[in-house]
């Protein structure tokens, strides 16, 4: 059976899915796949922490048994809603019909409304403890990080955080679900591109969510999240690391992603990237946004100060493929970037103009003036592309 004894009484009793091809309909996990962490407490009371995907129920249920045999599932605790945590309920409530669920008041509507079920809820309000049988747990509601039922518990007595999606990350674990046991900094841009797509843009609620927990951090020993890794030896890496994140903390870096129909939009990226690098600047990464699947980019922008975007016209507005990625990023709300743009077009504009509004909607600070090229970037071109780029590399952190 796919169980890991943790500690105290506590199990992991998760899933890895490598079959999934994109997570939410929308960001590719193929080649790393991704955790489901259930937990399991067995001690006086048999209590769940969340369940996992349904295609995995069946697993999902022999994990549990192999752990408590005969004995029954008291308690459920359902810290979120969307499927991928709670779609086994009903899995779980045919297995143990006497299961009592453990939620807030914005849970239990979803549980109907998903799974038709409705009886032995305990509703359960923002710090409120529970004495399930000598385990003390207490709930801290952290609404819209990322559902509006989103809550996080924890073990009073092991002083284990069971955080929902919150310190998850893509990238299944293999062997180990330890941090200890595992290569961390693999985990570090996952975790980035997870926290971008995933958290980005409620990241508001996110950092209101951490300050709210601040007081619970001393007491804190191993923080258990949803995805990826288990933080038994070094909960405040995982910690400090989404602090960062949800505070929009950036690195020295310049992150140039483009859209192009024939090369000439690409031309004046590199013509970019050559004077960032006359400039000083050291760590560039390029991307061709219809190539490379937005959720890097995302991860890249949330992570590095610089931004040049650059597009053609496209019947008088922008090349879709740009258009998507900056639909995101006006979700995500630009913070503390520095950045450039530029344009392409054959006979009229409509780039220049789409950026334009992106630039107001966003407040994105762009000390330099936008580029606008006809065709192929001339020696005029050139040197305005050039002034741009030093302009934000002048700008960078140093």
């Amino acid at each position: 059976m796919n169980t890991t004894f943790i500690r105290d009484g506590i199990y992991w009793i998760g899933v890895h899915d490598y079959t999934t091809w994109l997570f939410e309909g929308m960001w590719p996990i193929d080649q790393e796949g991704v955790n489901y962490n259930s937990y399991l407490i067995n001690d006086d009371k048999v209590i769940l922490i969340d369940t996992v995907k349904e295609y995995m129920a069946e697993e999902y249920i022999e994990n549990i048994k192999s752990i408590i045999g005969d004995k029954k599932v008291d308690y459920l605790v359902v810290n979120h809603m969307e499927p991928d945590h709670s779609s086994c309920i009903l899995a779980v409530t045919n297995e143990w019909p006497d299961v009592k669920i453990i939620g807030n008041k914005k849970t239990f509507p979803m549980i109907r409304n998903f799974y038709e079920y409705n009886k032995n809820f305990i509703e359960i309000e923002n710090g409120q403890k529970l004495d399930l049988g000598g385990r003390e747990l207490q709930f801290f509601l952290t609404p819209m990080v990322h559902w509006p039922e989103s809550m996080v518990t924890f073990d009073v007595q092991s002083g284990t955080l069971f955080s929902m999606d919150i310190f998850g990350s893509y990238k299944a674990t293999v062997g180990s679900i330890f941090d200890d046991e595992n290569e961390v900094e693999t985990f570090l841009e996952p975790t980035y591109r997870y926290y971008a797509t995933i958290v980005g843009k409620v990241t508001e609620m996110a950092k209101k969510s951490l300050e709210a927990l601040t007081p619970l951090v001393p007491s804190i020993s191993m923080i258990c999240p949803s995805h990826g890794l288990v933080w038994r030896t070094d909960p405040n890496y995982i910690l400090n690391l989404y602090i960062k994140l949800a505070n929009a903390e950036v690195d020295e870096g310049v992150v140039i992603a483009y859209a192009t129909m024939y090369g000439n939009t690409r031309e004046s990226a590199e013509i970019i990237a050559d004077e960032l690098r006359k400039c000083g600047v050291k760590k560039i990464l390029m991307y061709d946004v219809s190539r490379t699947n937005m959720s890097y980019i995302l991860a890249s922008i949330w992570r590095y100060q610089g931004i040049f975007l650059g597009a053609p016209s496209y019947y008088g507005q922008i090349l879709p493929s740009m258009e998507n990625l900056l639909y995101k990023l006006e979700g995500n709300k630009l913070r503390n970037h520095v950045c450039g743009f530029f344009t392409d077009f054959s006979w009229s504009g409509g780039a220049n103009r789409v950026f334009d509004k992106f630039i107001q909607n966003t407040g994105a600070y762009c000390p330099g003036e936008m580029v606008n090229v006809q065709g192929y970037p001339n020696k005029d071109d050139e040197e305005k592309l050039r002034e741009m780029a030093r302009a934000v590399a002048q700008k960078l952190i140093k």
